[in-house]
């Protein structure tokens, strides 16, 4: 049982997931045209609210279905999985992790598939920073019985950017969660989300403002 565990989502809150989805449009443009990028993201966001979760790959194979016919498509997933995550981290969340890291084990805990999201994790040394403590659910609001099971504190602290995941876990630890909120990333500045949302204990700038920060402002 530890007094303090510190959970970080990865998406906006440790790494700029806004510029990865902007180099990938105009990858697709420039090498596919516009129709193929704007198709590419239709796929995307149709398949987002059917299983409630970024799914690059799968909307990939999509397009791929209505695209048989030209090879270069098959190209793409080469792309995505060489990109460079390690360059879209924001600026000192590494320096932050190890921050927080000397008060309580620090665990990742994000959505997302089975394919590429963990290549996420891991192509931006964020797998590594974490010394293996990875955890990715389809939704991991719903999956917090594993995370106490895997990581039991006394007190947890929650980063992230979506104040939808802030909410749904106070409502489940109520005081046993202090929830942070970085204003990074799209999420973080949709004024409907804000308008109708709890929230968080914390709010931040971006994730750098932690290193400011001293044990004593948080319980556990």
């Amino acid at each position: 049982m530890h007094d303090l565990v510190f959970l970080f989502d990865v998406d906006n809150t440790l790494l700029d997931n806004d510029r990865v989805q902007g180099d990938l449009s105009e990858h697709l443009a420039t090498n596919y045209g516009q129709d193929a990028r704007d198709r590419y993201w239709t796929l995307f966001e149709d398949l987002r609210s059917s299983l409630g979760y970024a799914d690059y790959l799968g909307a990939l194979q999509r397009y791929r279905l209505e695209a048989l016919h030209n090879p270069k498509v098959l190209r793409i997933a080469n792309w995505l999985a060489d990109y460079p995550f390690a360059d879209r981290l924001y600026p000192r969340a590494l320096d932050v992790v190890r921050h927080v890291g000397a008060w309580g084990p620090v665990v990742i805990l994000s959505d997302g598939d089975a394919a590429f999201q963990p290549r996420k994790v891991e192509r931006s040394g964020l797998w590594r920073e974490f010394a293996d403590n990875v955890l990715i659910y389809v939704h991991k609001e719903q999956a917090l019985d594993d995370v106490e099971r895997l990581y039991p504190a006394r007190h947890y602290v929650m980063i992230d950017d979506k104040l939808r995941i802030l909410e749904a876990l106070k409502q489940s630890w109520g005081d046993r969660v202090t929830t942070v909120f970085p204003r990074q990333g799209h999420y973080a500045f949709d004024p409907e989300e804000i308008r109708k949302r709890r929230p968080a204990d914390i709010g931040i700038a971006a994730i750098g403002d932690l290193l400011a920060f001293r044990r004593d402002r948080f319980p556990g």
